[in-house]
């Protein structure tokens, strides 16, 4: 029973990186962004979250109320800021987003201060399953899995089977031929990386309950999400769910095994993959 405790964490944690590299990847892969502020959106999910639960007393209303505003957000950044800079060197973009990372980190510390917070289990799933006499698998956590489980589907079905989805793929794919063919490149991109935001403050805000709300916590999830991106081929959405739950894997297991060297776990990982196939898991060539 302790070992499928540790393969549910595992599970989770793979399912909460899916959530954030999956954004993460498509505004890659499709616009060839690099976004270091997106662990940033993961950060103000779980403050949003954190600030919108105290205020109305409801975890149910916070969390899309706080995705709501972090796709406006999302929006704004991308009409504003990001758009100036698609045809310039990608040194412009990590110099751009990385200021935002200071900027995001210092309203956090005016607006919420340098304390850690925590957000409350809603009293319907607080409460825990109980696996042996001595073992129990809170409530909370598998409802965080199931909803990237389902989350994870409607993505797969919206990318393969709508037409919002055929024209991410084809803008993915060569992104000169779609605009020929009449898809709206700006308009798409938009869309994309305010999706790819809503998603990462989603994951943010469903995890606040689980960890715990503090400064500096998107930066610390960001490297992972770039390890996933890498390591699924940039640009796949396959490729990211796959390396999340082999990442989640991993760092659950090393630190059932070896805490003093979990840290190392993802990264062997991911040099040992990259070595087999520096293209990625999903990316053909």
């Amino acid at each position: 029973m302790f070992y499928l405790i540790q393969l549910l964490n595992a599970v989770q944690f793979g399912l909460l990186l899916l959530l954030l590299s999956s954004g993460l990847t498509l505004i890659f892969g499709i616009m060839g962004v690099i976004n270091l502020a997106h662990g940033s959106f993961y950060m103000i999910g779980a403050y949003l979250t954190y600030w919108l639960a105290k205020a109305t007393g409801s975890l149910w209303l916070a969390i899309p109320i706080g995705v709501v505003i972090a796709f406006a957000i999302g929006l704004l950044l991308e009409s504003t800021l990001i758009r100036q800079l698609y045809r310039r060197d990608h040194l412009y973009q990590v110099l751009l987003t990385f200021g935002l990372i200071l900027v995001f980190e210092e309203l956090r510390s005016i607006i919420f201060g340098n304390d850690v917070h925590g957000v409350a289990v809603p009293a319907i799933l607080n409460y825990s399953i109980p696996l042996t006499d001595t073992l129990g698998y809170p409530a909370y956590r598998l409802f965080v899995t199931a909803v990237c489980l389902v989350l994870a589907f409607l993505m797969h079905f919206i990318i393969q089977k709508t037409r919002v989805g055929m024209m991410i793929r084809a803008g993915n794919s060569n992104r000169e031929m779609a605009a020929a063919l009449g898809v709206n490149i700006p308009l798409l991109f938009t869309l994309v990386f305010a999706a790819g935001m809503a998603l990462a403050a989603f994951a943010g805000a469903i995890a606040a309950p689980i960890t715990s709300v503090a400064p500096g916590m998107g930066n610390q999830i960001l490297i992972i999400c770039f390890v996933v991106v890498v390591i699924g081929g940039i640009g796949s959405i396959h490729g990211a769910m796959i390396a999340s739950l082999l990442i989640g894997l991993a760092d659950t297991v090393g630190k059932v095994l070896a805490p003093e060297y979990s840290g190392v776990a993802v990264y062997l990982l991911m040099a040992a993959i990259l070595l087999w196939r520096p293209q990625g898991l999903a990316n053909r060539s």
